[in-house]
Formats: C-alpha cells, structure tokens, sequence
C-alpha cells in the first residue's frame, strides 16, 4: 500500500503518520526528517527553512527518489509525509512512480482550519530527549519542565508565530492546488483534522482498511 499525507502546518500529519505506517507495515517516508538532516549541512535548505519558506523542487525530488529507489521502501508500501508540496512536485512523483510502475492508493488530507493550526503550532514545546508538548492541548505536568526527563523546553525557531504565519501562506499559495490535483484523479480522501488525534487516526484507518 503507498499513501500520500497532506495537510497544513499544524495539522498533525507527522504525529498521524508515524502511527499509521506502524499500524499497516509501511514506511514513514517524512521530508520533515530529511530536511532536518539537511538543514545541519547544508547553509541554503538551513535559511530556507528557518524563514519559513519551501525549499526548491530539484532538492526535494532529487532526495525523495534516493529513497524511492531502496527494495525495502517498494515491498513493504510507503506513506509520503511532506512531498509533494506543488503541483510541479506532484507531477514529478508521477513520472517517477510511473516508471517504476508503482501506485498511489489515496491522497490523505487532513483539514484544519488556519488560525487552529496557528494556534496548535506556536503552542508546541519539545524536549532535548525528543518529547512534545503543547502549552494548550497538551501541557507538561510542570510548567516549562519535561515530564520524561525533567529536561528545559524550548520552542523551534520555525514554531515562532511569524514564522508559522509565513509557513501558511506559502502553503495557501502552493500547496492547496495540490487539492484539486488529487481532486482531479479521484485520489483524494478528506479527513476532519478538528477532531482528537485518536479519532483522526480512527478516520485514516478506516479509510486504508476499506481500500479507499
């Protein structure tokens, strides 16, 4: 099985991704991770994404073949978290796909309104040791302390609330027509990103075991 995940910032597509794949054996493909690996060596995807913008199609395609291109990643079935991010990227992964005569079950978009996803992004708070927090949804049980290891939380410079600000608007401009280009091959599958994370995870499931 191979699946997409879209959705705005804040919409929790990497928390429900990482579940989902370990749920149904597939491989949590996350651009999120690579960028991170990327952004310690490389100064230009480090600024890209320190301002809040995307970075260019060529690295983004180039690195997600590199992992299409593993044995593992084919039998076992892959989730895409993170890519594709515009239509352009969208039609590369076709062609890729194409000719390796690979299929993409279904487009999952969890949707979540914008000053929600706002809301839930700016409030986030991580831990050296890997934990999250959020300061309204899910709070440390001491304030500013990790439960896990009583360690100090920080918040990303990419959760600043400009920055998220930035982040919306340059998916609201490049990535929503992704909707209509799923919309159009009768892939997409809208999920109600307001609900808990339990019953989102609940909706994807269900979806996935009913072959949608």
């Amino acid at each position: 099985m191979n699946y997409i995940i879209l959705g705005p910032p804040g919409a929790g597509k990497g928390t429900q991704a990482k579940n989902i794949a370990g749920k149904f054996g597939m491989v949590h493909l996350s651009t999120g991770d690579m960028f991170r690996e990327e952004k310690e060596s490389d100064e230009v995807v480090s600024k890209l994404l320190s301002a809040g913008q995307l970075v260019p199609d060529e690295i983004v395609v180039n690195m997600v073949k590199k992992h299409l291109e593993k044995d593992d990643i084919i039998k076992k079935g892959f989730l895409l978290d993170g890519f594709p991010r515009t239509v352009k990227q969208a039609e590369e992964l076709d062609a890729v796909l194409k000719s390796k005569n690979i299929k993409i079950e279904g487009v999952l978009l969890i949707d979540v309104p914008f000053e929600e996803a706002v809301k839930r992004i700016v409030g986030r708070r991580i831990c050296v040791c890997g934990a999250s927090y959020n300061m309204t949804l899910l709070p440390p049980k001491e304030d500013g302390k990790c439960d896990r290891c009583s360690g100090k939380l920080f918040q990303r410079s990419d959760d600043k609330e400009n920055v998220v600000r930035e982040r919306f608007a340059v998916y609201e401009r490049q990535t929503k027509p992704l909707i209509e280009y799923y919309e159009k091959s009768d892939t997409l599958i809208y999920i109600n990103g307001l609900k808990d994370e339990k019953d989102v995870f609940a909706q994807i499931s269900s979806c996935i075991a009913n072959g949608l």
